[in-house]
């Protein structure tokens, strides 16, 4: 017999089955820590959010008619609890979501990951035994979360849900309660803005790569 579908344990749980609701949290308790994660850049700050997010969840469980998935709806609640956070933390309305190697790692696909794929053929894959690679690396991560921290709060939250937690554009819409069309067009100017911040060091790692290669040697016959 398969195993219950999410709709039919909220369907339980909504009637008091706390089983049901553990099972819940069970399949997507990774995903949801993985972005309280990702959005605040502290594991212990995450931890609190994922406990106070299914928390939330649980006492508000009576009221979800089901109109997105649970994990969109965690996702959003997941989401407010973090820029709650942030904002108190800075003091200003306006604070970029995610900090230090967490918003790096999420900048390793799409635009960012253009520099990965240009420092592998810089040199071998071992970097421990390439202290010039080594040293690229940091500098490119380093680069990547400048750029990512200039991006305004929502910009960087959505390209943090597109590209580190591999989200549709329609569901991130939901997340943000907005259309879809606005966070691609939000998607589009973060993509944009961390190009023309990372085009110059683009060109450093290209013509690192041409000198790693060396000149062009034709044979003689």
């Amino acid at each position: 017999m398969p195993p219950p579908d999410d709709e039919a344990l909220i369907g339980r749980a909504q009637l008091g089955d706390v089983a049901s609701f553990e099972e819940l949290v069970r399949r997507h308790d990774r995903s949801v820590l993985r972005l309280a994660l990702s959005l605040l850049g502290s594991e212990e700050e995450a931890r609190d959010v994922y406990q106070e997010a299914f928390l939330r969840a649980y006492r508000s469980l009576a009221g979800f008619r089901q109109e997105s998935t649970f994990e969109t709806w965690m996702f959003r609640i997941v989401t407010n609890l973090c820029l709650d956070r942030l904002r108190r933390q800075a003091g200003r309305a306006e604070v970029p979501a995610g900090t230090g190697a967490a918003a790096a790692e999420a900048a390793g696909a799409g635009v960012a990951g253009e520099m990965e794929d240009r420092l592998a053929r810089v040199a071998d894959d071992r970097p421990d035994h390439d202290p010039e690679k080594a040293l690229l690396q940091r500098e490119i991560r380093r680069q990547i979360e400048a750029a990512i921290a200039g991006l305004s709060s929502r910009e960087r939250l959505v390209f943090e849900l597109r590209h580190y937690q591999g989200l549709r554009l329609k569901t991130i819409g939901e997340i943000l309660e907005t259309s879809e069309e606005t966070a691609r067009n939000c998607l589009f100017r973060a993509h944009r803005q961390l190009r023309a911040r990372l085009r110059d060091f683009r060109g450093a790692v290209r013509d690192a790569g041409r000198e790693r290669a060396g000149p062009l040697r034709v044979e003689k016959r």
